[in-house]
């Protein structure tokens, strides 16, 4: 049974709904929105016919206009692909240090060699190159061969103790446990740490300074600072890639560790190693 009926005060009919005693008005809706919304109706349907829209087994409904959103990606890299194409075609024919010298190609070049890293390199040197241990800090200025763009780029091109490449950079620091006494290693690596800070034995400096310079000073030179063209550390700063302090120094002086880096060039490609070099070059510790 229907409870509609006037309402006295607006004049308007009621739904004949009422709840606690409040009744609802019956208003019409106005016609511009009715219309309006007639319109969205329309246009829906318009869409869904023109363009993809409908769910199937296997697919969509293709729409009658044959976009495709897929379609519009594989244009756009098209196009990026040959916008860069030109960039790539100067790093390719380019050295790296006429890339570092061209602002523009320079900066190609450092965003290129950016996305390589994040993929190939930050397993082992970091996200932001900082390294860890047995890994070097590829933001610093210690390089063991050397930090030019030119010597970065022959280690990555070629790596470090890799086995399959002939000129893989090498450094093959003595077992010296085998070769003197366990005080003569406690003796050298107190004078190694005396280099860069205080040790616990000040008696053992002057000893082992003299089996530094009968052992160590061939390779890492008579003052320590090591030998770029024999991949010989620099003993005097703070800077350790197997820890630091007379107990690791010692550790190392016994048994040496040695790390291996792929040669990437076969991998990557030549133009792809040089934008490396100049992305690694970039990021501050490159000489």
């Amino acid at each position: 049974m229907s409870n509609e009926h006037i309402d006295e005060v607006s004049g308007v009919p009621t739904t004949g709904h009422e709840w606690d005693g409040i009744k609802e008005l019956n208003n019409p809706l106005p016609r511009w929105w009715v219309w309006t919304f007639y319109i969205t109706i329309v246009w829906a349907i318009g869409y869904t016919i023109a363009y993809p829209a409908w769910p199937m087994l296997n697919s969509a409904t293709k729409g009658v206009l044959g976009y495709s959103s897929r379609n519009d990606v594989k244009n756009e890299l098209a196009a990026a692909e040959l916008a860069k194409a030109e960039y790539a075609a100067a790093v390719q024919s380019k050295t790296v240090s006429e890339i570092a010298g061209d602002d523009a190609l320079r900066e190609f070049a450092v965003a290129a060699g950016s996305a390589a890293f994040k993929v190939n390199c930050v397993q082992c040197h970091a996200s932001g190159a900082q390294g860890s241990k047995g890994f070097p800090n590829l933001n610093d200025d210690d390089w063991l061969w050397g930090g030019s763009a030119e010597q970065i780029q022959q280690t990555i091109t070629h790596g470090i103790r890799f086995a399959s490449d002939p000129d893989t950079r090498l450094a093959e620091m003595p077992a010296f446990g085998e070769i003197i006494t366990p005080d003569q290693i406690v003796q050298a690596s107190a004078y190694v740490a005396s280099l860069s800070g205080p040790v616990q034995d000040a008696k053992l400096v002057e000893p082992g300074a003299q089996v530094f310079a009968e052992n160590c000073a061939a390779c890492h030179g008579d003052n320590a600072k090591g030998n770029k063209e024999l991949g010989a550390p620099d003993l005097t700063d703070a800077i350790w890639l197997y820890g630091s302090g007379e107990t690791a120094i010692a550790a190392q002086i016994r048994a040496p560790r040695h790390g291996v880096m792929p040669a990437w060039v076969e991998r990557l490609g030549e133009t792809r190693v040089k934008e490396l070099a100049v992305y690694i070059h970039s990021l501050g510790g490159g000489e």
